[in-house]
């Protein structure tokens, strides 16, 4: 796998994150670099200036394991950013990450009958599942009243991403949207490095690289994140402010997909509204089956509300 510029600007832009102070050495004068130099990297990390230089064209091919680990350590690498950097040596060699097969294009299929089951038993939480490309596959019935705005009248696959950067609405019902596009961006960065054969994957960047300056500006950046565990703060059109703490759990069955539930802090505002919108989900009409893999976003990101 060619994958050489991503490395390059990977590793680039983590040296540029990295001051001298910060690695423990003095900066002198006359520094014509963001951040750390070549050489500096390469002294912190024991390898030589011409090695990491090499590393730093792309050419990740054939890497050691320790070399990749003192690279880390030297540019200060966070576990999320150590992670995208093995997956990025790995696709260099040819390796599948984590576990999954090379795939191509496929359209989002209708959830297995016992994994439905297992979301429709949970009843006081929002659960859904979510693929690499961000296409909500599944929910409960909670789920599925809380992402009605993502939804809208059903008969599709919605995508958070072109939500997130493509829809209107995404700037109301994710209050700090700054956030959540940043979030969004970056654990989409660490998917692409981890499966770089994803094509529905890089065909989702190169439609919101076209239509949405922001997702442009935060998808060079090369910052990369994994979901895991913490709090998000929502306002649902039917009941208001939400603040839901979130667990992701994988989905070994289907490798690269994950099951995402939401709780609110019990005897909580948040709580209290999460019920309501659980009453109200249960006097709506059953929801259409979806038909591909497109979102229904309503309109392109105009520039205007861009961060």
């Amino acid at each position: 796998m060619d994958n050489r510029a991503e490395v390059r600007e990977f590793l680039m832009s983590r040296r540029a994150h990295v001051t001298p102070h910060a690695a423990g050495l003095t900066a002198g004068s006359n520094r014509r670099v963001e951040g750390l130099r070549r050489s500096e990297v390469a002294a912190l990390a024991g390898v030589s200036v011409e090695y990491y230089a090499k590393l730093e064209r792309g050419a990740i091919a054939g890497a050691s394991s320790s070399v990749l680990d003192a690279i880390s350590t030297a540019l200060q690498l966070d576990d999320a950013e150590r992670a995208h950097l093995l997956d990025l040596a790995r696709a260099a060699d040819g390796i599948p990450s984590s576990g999954r097969s090379r795939r191509r294009t496929t359209k989002p299929g209708a959830p297995r009958a016992s994994l439905q089951r297992a979301l429709s038993s949970i009843t006081d939480a929002v659960a859904f599942v979510r693929d690499p490309r961000q296409n909500l596959l599944a929910t409960n019935d909670l789920g599925r009243a809380f992402y009605s705005p993502v939804i809208g009248d059903g008969g599709r696959t919605p995508n958070l991403a072109r939500f997130q950067f493509l829809d209107p609405a995404a700037h109301d019902f994710y209050p700090d949207w700054d956030l959540f596009a940043e979030m969004c961006v970056a654990i989409m960065r660490a998917e692409a490095g981890r499966d770089p054969h994803d094509k529905g994957l890089q065909d989702l960047v190169g439609e919101l690289s076209t239509r949405s300056e922001t997702f442009r500006r935060l998808w060079a950046a090369h910052d990369v994140r994994t979901h895991g565990a913490g709090t998000k703060r929502f306002h649902h059109p039917v009941v208001g402010e939400l603040i839901l703490a979130y667990e992701e759990l994988a989905i070994t069955a289907e490798p690269g997909n994950v099951l995402m539930i939401y709780t609110a802090e019990p005897g909580s505002p948040s709580a209290e509204r999460l019920a309501l919108l659980a009453s109200w989900a249960a006097e709506q009409p059953p929801a259409l089956p979806a038909d591909d893999g497109s979102s229904g976003a309503k309109a392109p990101d105009s520039g205007a509300r861009s961060v």
